[in-house]
């Protein structure tokens, strides 16, 4: 994301590039669109792994060359993988989420490895470090985007332990996902899609959430009925249609940290 630009030579997702098109013509499976850029990625990332070199190494190699300035870390070095259980058989991630079109009715979810892996070691220093200002769960899809670094052995109680806020941003709006099958999920799972539900999920974990303002009533009726015993509940424009919008949260979000971090 934010690498698929003309300058760059990166493509969108969903676009038919010269190597999707030249893959049908010889009768390749093709449903797993991807922009040239991002299967030159995928492609040189499974020569490097090959090769010996740790995940962790290889997406500092890949951010500097791109010139990205964030420290992108990988949850570990280790293999995990998210398996989708599904009314028609369970079925990976990516052939869940692309290629089924997150159609089939979920069951479930299965992180494959998770209990042997180990966490990467540069996530526990900047956890336990006592300048960390806050430690963001984002709008994310909480089954398949949070729960497997979550599920990592230690990991979640290196978060909690931590001196650093934890703030969750709900990204469930007026009972429907902010994007993507979360709310979908939520429902085929028996839980009602709401911002009290992202509340039950995440629990104890969170010092801090971040309702819409669209959800302000939802959100005082989590805080009446104690649901979030020791957090804070703020309430921000989650829904972000430009970058003025992302800017905002942002802004909003760490001074939202900054003050639950005050003595």
């Amino acid at each position: 994301a934010g690498l698929d630009n003309p300058a760059t030579g990166w493509g969108r997702a969903g676009e038919t590039t010269t190597f999707m098109a030249a893959l049908a013509a010889l009768g390749g499976d093709t449903w797993f669109h991807l922009g040239d850029g991002d299967l030159a990625t995928h492609v040189e990332r499974t020569h490097r792994l090959r090769a010996g070199q740790k995940l962790s190494a290889v997406t500092a190699a890949f951010t500097e060359r791109v010139g990205i300035q964030a420290d992108i870390v990988p949850m570990t070095d280790d293999r995990v993988r998210t398996v989708v259980e599904t009314a028609q058989g369970d079925l990976g991630l990516q052939h869940y989420f692309v290629r089924e079109r997150c159609e089939p009715r979920v069951r479930g979810f299965r992180y494959e490895g998770c209990a042997d892996a180990v966490v990467n070691p540069r996530i526990l220093e900047r956890l336990a470090d006592p300048s960390l200002g806050g430690i963001i769960i984002c709008p994310s899809n909480p089954y398949i985007s949070i729960d497997p670094i979550l599920a990592l052995p230690g990991m979640a109680r290196a978060i909690a332990a931590s001196p650093a806020p934890v703030i969750g941003v709900s990204p469930i709006v007026g009972g429907r996902a902010l994007k993507g099958p979360t709310a979908k999920m939520m429902a085929e799972l028996g839980i009602k899609p709401g911002v009290a539900s992202i509340a039950d999920h995440y629990g104890d974990l969170l010092d801090g959430l971040i309702v819409d303002e669209a959800d302000q009533d939802e959100a005082q009726g989590i805080l009446a009925g104690k649901l979030l015993a020791e957090t804070e509940i703020a309430l921000a424009k989650t829904v972000m249609g430009n970058l003025d919008d992302r800017i905002g949260l942002a802004q909003q979000v760490l001074a939202f940290a900054a003050r639950l971090r005050a003595p």
